[in-house]
């Protein structure tokens, strides 16, 4: 059993930065890949961006794209969401998330943490 804690949320004004941490803890932790999401307040949950644990390939959502770069730490067994240049569309609760296989969706998930970005 994986449990992903993240941390790192709060508020913030537009043009700010936060970084989010997500530790995992359980078991021998070799995921193929983490992730972050986000779902703001009445809308479906979206991709933020992802990581592959051992080769470090990313991929990140258009919408987040030269402001925010996701990182692992393989001693730590921490995957980072560095955010800048915040705008207020960027409120949030973020959840990190791991996969284990190479396809298909992320099966574990943290409990979120909570980014307002004020105007």
């Amino acid at each position: 059993q994986v449990q992903l804690v993240e941390s790192g949320g709060g508020l913030v004004q537009a043009g700010g930065s936060l970084r989010l941490s997500c530790a995992a803890s359980g078991r021998t932790f070799s995921p193929y890949a983490m992730g972050w999401f986000r779902q703001a307040p009445g809308k479906e949950r979206e991709f933020v961006a992802r990581i592959t644990w051992s080769g470090g390939n990313t991929n990140t959502a258009d919408s987040v794209k030269d402001r925010f770069t996701i990182s692992r730490d393989y001693a730590k067994n921490t995957v980072y969401l560095q955010m800048n240049s915040l705008k207020p569309e960027d409120t949030a609760v973020y959840y990190c998330a791991a996969r284990f296989r190479t396809a298909g969706p992320f099966e574990n998930w943290g409990q979120g943490t909570m980014v307002t970005v004020s105007s």
